[in-house]
C-alpha cells in the first residue's frame, strides 16, 4: 500500500493534465512547466500589481493636498487599465520576443501564438502567459511613477496620452534593451530587478516633466503640506511587502536566490528608513513620519537592481547609502536647482536607481548569479572585478540620456495638441473637481 500510493499520485497527476491542456499534455512535459515555480510567481505577480493599486495610489494621494486625492488615485488607475491593453497589444511582443539589439519582434502583436504551454526563452519553468503577465506589471508601475514629478498640476488627457507615448518609446525599448536580448544586457549591465528599467527610467522622466510643466501655484511660498500622511503610510507598507514580488519574483522561480533578494530588499528598507530618521532628527530636531516612510522606499528602490546579486550585510550598506543620498538629492539639491518634483520621484527613484545600479557593479557576488547558463556568475569590484562598475556606468549614461531626450520630446509632441497643464483657476480649484467632477467629502 505504501508503494502503490505514490504510483496512484502520478496517475491522478498524469489524468489531470490531460483533461486540463488536453492536446498539449506532451509540450508540457518537455516544456518542464514546474509547479512550484508557477505558484510562486502567481503569487509575485500579484504582489506587483498590488504596489500599484492601491499601494502607489494610496502613497502619492497621500502626499498632496485634498482637492487633488482622487485625481491622483485616477492617474495610477489610468497607467493601470491602459498600460495592461498596451502591453497585450504589443508591449510584451517588442521587449521580450526576438534577438534585435535594439528592440523586439511583432511574433506576440496581441498575444498571436502563445498557447497554454508556451514557455519564454527568460522564464523557463513557467508559462509564457505568466511570464508576460508579470512583466505587465512592471511597465504599469514604471509609467505610474512617472506621476509623482508632475501631481498637482497635469491634465488628465494629457497623462493619458503621455501613458501611449512613454510606454512605446521609452519603457518598452530600455526594457528590451536590458532584460530583453538588446545591447545593454548583451554588455553586461545587471539589473535584477529594475535600477535602470523601472527607478532611473521613471525618475528622469518625473524630472524632465516637473522642468516642462513649471512649478506647481504657490510652490515656495504658499503651504502645500499633505493632506493625509496616514494614506501615505498605508500605501508605504503595501509597496514594501509587494516589492517582496518585485525583486523576489525577478529570480522567477521559487528559489533560494529568490529568497535572497527577498532578504536584502527588507534589510535595504530598515536601513534607508533608519538613516533618513537619523538624519532628519539631527538636523531638524524631530524624526518625520514623511521622512520615515521616505526613507524605506528609498532603501526599496536603490536596493532593486542589486537584489539579486548581494548578500544581507551589503543589503544594509546600500540601504544606509540609500538614505543618505536621496535626502541630500530630496533637500538640498532639489533647493539649489528649484525643480517642483512634487512628490520627489527624481530624488528617491531616479537618485536611488542611479545609486543601486552603480552599487550592483560594487557588490555583486558572483555565487549568487551562478547558473547553467552562467556558470561563473557575475562579480563585482570588491570580488576584483573593476570592469562590472564601468559597465554599470554605461548603462545609466544610455538609461539617463534616452528616457530624458524621449521623454521631453513626448511631452513636447502632447502639448501641440493637448494643453499639457490646467488652468490657473482650475489648480486652484483642484484637479478632483475641475478633471473629474468629484471631491471628497
Amino acid at each position: 500500500m505504501t508503494f502503490n500510493l505514490p504510483c496512484r499520485r502520478v496517475r491522478m497527476a498524469a489524468v489531470s493534465l490531460v483533461l486540463v491542456s488536453g492536446p498539449a499534455a506532451a509540450q508540457t512535459a518537455t516544456a518542464r512547466i514546474d509547479g512550484a515555480d508557477t505558484a510562486w510567481m502567481i503569487a509575485a505577480t500579484a504582489l506587483v500589481l498590488m504596489m500599484t493599486i492601491p499601494g502607489l495610489a494610496l502613497f502619492y494621494a497621500g502626499m498632496v493636498r485634498k482637492k487633488n486625492v482622487l485625481a491622483t488615485m485616477a492617474q495610477s488607475l489610468a497607467a493601470t487599465f491602459i498600460v495592461s491593453l498596451l502591453w497585450v497589444v504589443a508591449g510584451y511582443s517588442l521587449t521580450f520576443t526576438g534577438g534585435g539589439a535594439v528592440i523586439g519582434s511583432i511574433s506576440r502583436l496581441f498575444l498571436h501564438g502563445l498557447a497554454l504551454n508556451s514557455i519564454s526563452p527568460f522564464a523557463k519553468t513557467i508559462p509564457e502567459s505568466l511570464f508576460m503577465l508579470y512583466q505587465m506589471t512592471f511597465a504599469i508601475i514604471t509609467v505610474a511613477l512617472v506621476a509623482g514629478g508632475v501631481a498637482d498640476r497635469m491634465r488628465f488627457s494629457a497623462f493619458v496620452a503621455f501613458c501611449v507615448l512613454w510606454l512605446f518609446v521609452v519603457y518598452v525599448p530600455i526594457a528590451h534593451w536590458v532584460w530583453g536580448g538588446g545591447f545593454l544586457g548583451a554588455a553586461g549591465v545587471i539589473d535584477f530587478a529594475g535600477g535602470t528599467v523601472v527607478h532611473i527610467n521613471a525618475g528622469i522622466a518625473g524630472l524632465v516633466g516637473a522642468y516642462v510643466l513649471g512649478t506647481r501655484r504657490g510652490y515656495g511660498h504658499e503651504n502645500l503640506a499633505p493632506f493625509d500622511l496616514s494614506l501615505a503610510v498605508i500605501g508605504t507598507g503595501l509597496l514594501w511587502v509587494g516589492w517582496f514580488g518585485f525583486n523576489g519574483g525577478s529570480a522567477l522561480g521559487a528559489t533560494p536566490r529568490a529568497v535572497m533578494a527577498i532578504v536584502v530588499t527588507h534589510l535595504a528598507a530598515c536601513a534607508g528608513a533608519l538613516t533618513w530618521t537619523a538624519l532628519e532628527w539631527w538636523t531638524r530636531g524631530k524624526p518625520s513620519v514623511l521622512g520615515m516612510i521616505s526613507g524605506a522606499v528609498a532603501g526599496l528602490g536603490t536596493i532593486t537592481p542589486a537584489s539579486g546579486f548581494v548578500l544581507p550585510m551589503h543589503g544594509i550598506a546600500i540601504g544606509i547609502v540609500a538614505g543618505l543620498i536621496c535626502f541630500w538629492a530630496c533637500t538640498k539639491l532639489k533647493l539649489k536647482f528649484g525643480y517642483d518634483d512634487s512628490l520627489d520621484v527624481f530624488g528617491v527613484h531616479g537618485i536611488g536607481g542611479v545609486t543601486g545600479t552603480l552599487l550592483a557593479g560594487v557588490f555583486a557576488t558572483a555565487a549568487l548569479s551562478a547558473s547553467p547558463d552562467l556558470p561563473h556568475g557575475v562579480a563585482g569590484l570588491i570580488e576584483g572585478n573593476p570592469k562590472q562598475l564601468l559597465i554599470q556606468c554605461y548603462g545609466v549614461a544610455v538609461t539617463v540620456l534616452w528616457s530624458g531626450v524621449a521623454t521631453y520630446l513626448i511631452f513636447k509632441l502632447i502639448g501641440a495638441f493637448i494643453p499639457l497643464r490646467v488652468t490657473e483657476m482650475q489648480e486652484r480649484e483642484g484637479l478632483d473637481v475641475s478633471m473629474h467632477g468629484e471631491a471628497l467629502q
